[in-house]
């Protein structure tokens, strides 16, 4: 038997989903492993969303849509950009797409060539890294060192060093849950635009900022393209339903590409997703619970001899610095979570560079969970 193997399917593996893979083969063996290692709600999806649902499938409404999305799904975004950040989107340009990880390879695929330099920072979700490489994009990765975010310096700097295609940054970023100061994401968006570069702002971990309100580049610029899900604030992961907010340029180009990637979204997804704008209520209770988390994790993890190597100003990550532990995070997570039972990411997922200095530990989970981690961490090291 004759296997061709491609060069594109060697890129890294997402480490997180190693360790989630293991913490799940450990639970299936009746170990009590408490898991702090994926970016996942544990919360399910809003009451709502799931009786849409479950009506939708009684009436066996389930098939194939526009490439693009529900019209009523795609004007319900629109009414929420309106609403949360008091600007006007037209609905002709949003694309609904099967999860923000379809939205990254639309975008990719619609706006970069093979060769193109697109940057991103040094840490960042992996998932970028990967997705580009395999792609023949040319990923320009800009360590952030001692600065939190990604700013507009850090891009003259990579673009006088060899032209950039296209920048793409998170704010809230995963993994270090740094948010982009409003007049700092204006500078960035101002100087991609006169520079030529095109933006794509990753805003998948909105709604969940505590420090500051949420600011969409969209605001900025009109080239932007704009990614999002309802995966994380919404608690749907598994439902894989997420958009993109196009400059109109780009609508047609994605939506030809995505007729052939996936042919529609769900549809049964889509339905209920309408429904989570709807949510808010129940859905700040979990976002409250995620707070006190994250008070809980400032407080702790630096006494424990993990310090925090960002602010955990959004998202729900704590993203540390473990070097007075170790110098190999990867084998840290690993020992860990097989004397500890405690999951957490090491941090060569984010930044193949620096990553085993770092970890990172969701804060996802129930409070409950949250305080066992930690007493069962604080036991392990001693």
């Amino acid at each position: 038997m004759v296997v061709s193997l491609s060069r594109r399917g060697e890129v890294e593996p997402f480490h997180a989903m190693d360790i989630l893979a293991e913490a799940n083969r450990l639970k299936a063996a009746g170990v009590p492993v408490v898991s702090m290692a994926v970016g996942q709600p544990s919360d399910p999806a809003p009451a709502g969303v799931r009786e849409a649902a479950a009506a939708a499938l009684s009436h066996g409404r389930i098939g194939y849509t526009d490439a693009l999305g529900l019209a009523d799904l795609r004007e319900a975004i629109a009414a929420h950009y309106g609403e949360h950040y008091g600007i006007d989107v037209a609905p002709s340009r949003i694309a609904v797409t099967t999860g923000s990880s379809a939205a990254f390879n639309l975008a990719f695929l619609a706006m970069f060539d093979p060769g193109d330099r697109v940057a991103i920072a040094a840490p960042g979700y992996p998932a970028y890294r990967n997705i580009m490489a395999a792609l023949g994009i040319e990923v320009v990765e800009i360590e952030l060192g001692s600065d939190a975010y990604l700013h507009a310096e850090h891009l003259k700097a990579a673009h006088r060093e060899k032209p950039l295609k296209g920048v793409l940054f998170a704010s809230p970023a995963n993994p270090t849950g740094a948010v982009i100061p409003a007049a700092e994401l204006a500078a960035l968006v101002k100087t991609a635009e006169e520079l030529g570069i095109a933006v794509i702002s990753d805003e998948i971990y909105h709604r969940l900022a505590y420090a500051a309100p949420d600011v969409t580049a969209l605001a900025h610029g009109a080239g932007v393209t704009a990614i999002n899900s309802f995966s994380k604030y919404y608690c749907m992961t598994g439902w894989r339903i997420g958009w993109m907010v196009l400059p109109e340029e780009l609508v047609r180009p994605v939506e030809r590409v995505a007729q052939s990637l996936y042919i529609s979204p769900p549809e049964l997804s889509q339905i209920a997703a309408i429904e989570a704008f709807k949510a808010t209520e129940e859905l700040e209770k979990v976002k409250a619970r995620y707070a006190w988390n994250r008070d809980l994790l400032m407080k702790r993890l630096p006494e424990l001899g993990f310090a925090l190597a960002a602010p955990m100003d959004g998202a729900f990550y704590a993203f540390c610095d473990v070097t007075r532990h170790t110098n190999d995070s990867m084998a840290f997570a690993r020992k860990m979570l097989a004397e500890a039972h405690v999951a957490a990411t090491p941090g060569r997922d984010f930044d193949p560079l620096q990553g085993h200095r770092t970890m990172r530990f969701s804060y996802a989970g129930s409070h409950d969970d949250m305080v066992e981690a930690l007493v069962r961490i604080e036991r392990w090291l001693k």
